[in-house]
């Protein structure tokens, strides 16, 4: 049996998400056994940014106006700046982060991803990492910022880029074999 068979993720993205921050993630899911769903804005498939230019797609499983916190176990964010810039005007997905959250489930934010932490009001005390452009923001929300590979605060996982990944992923599995945060202050 793998660690995380009978676990249910959603890695919620959309058009612009960088490719090696959704692919690595749900392959170490899957590899554990995972049900890995890829949510987003709009049915079809969603297209990467690698690196310098627009890199491959992957289909949706489900829209993000079908799911709810209750489906899954966990929910990882993949960065690149365009990606969570559209999904932090999205007060669907807003929500459905915030209640990740607020039912005590890990959360894991990569690169820009920590946007929509701020966004949905949960960075605020939190300490977290992320891509080093977007400090000054995590910091006006009131987050504890650090310069580390991974950070991880109440179940939530934050890194700073795709360097970071090998990290990132392990410390997701850890989190996700961990369950609830009944710690955490909704």
């Amino acid at each position: 049996m793998t660690k995380l068979s009978n676990r249910k993720v959603a890695i919620l993205a959309t058009d612009g998400y960088e490719q090696s921050e959704l692919e690595k993630p749900r392959d170490a899911l899957l590899s554990e056994g995972a049900e890995v769903h890829i949510v987003s804005l709009k049915a079809g498939q969603i297209r990467g940014w690698d690196e310098n230019d627009w890199g491959r797609s992957v289909d949706v499983d489900k829209t993000i106006d079908v799911v709810s916190p209750g489906d899954y176990d966990a929910l990882v964010l993949p960065g690149g700046q365009i990606n969570p810039d559209i999904l932090r005007t999205d007060q669907k997905a807003v929500k459905f982060i915030k209640s990740i959250f607020e039912a005590k489930k890990p959360i894991a934010a990569i690169c820009h991803a920590p946007w929509l932490l701020a966004e949905a009001g949960i960075a605020k005390g939190l300490h977290l990492t992320s891509y080093h452009s977007i400090r000054t923001d995590m910091e006006n929300a009131g987050a504890r910022w650090e310069d580390s590979p991974v950070v991880v605060d109440q179940g939530v996982v934050t890194s700073r880029n795709p360097d970071d990944l090998p990290n990132f992923c392990g410390k997701v599995i850890e989190e996700i074999c961990e369950g609830r945060h009944e710690s955490r202050a909704a």
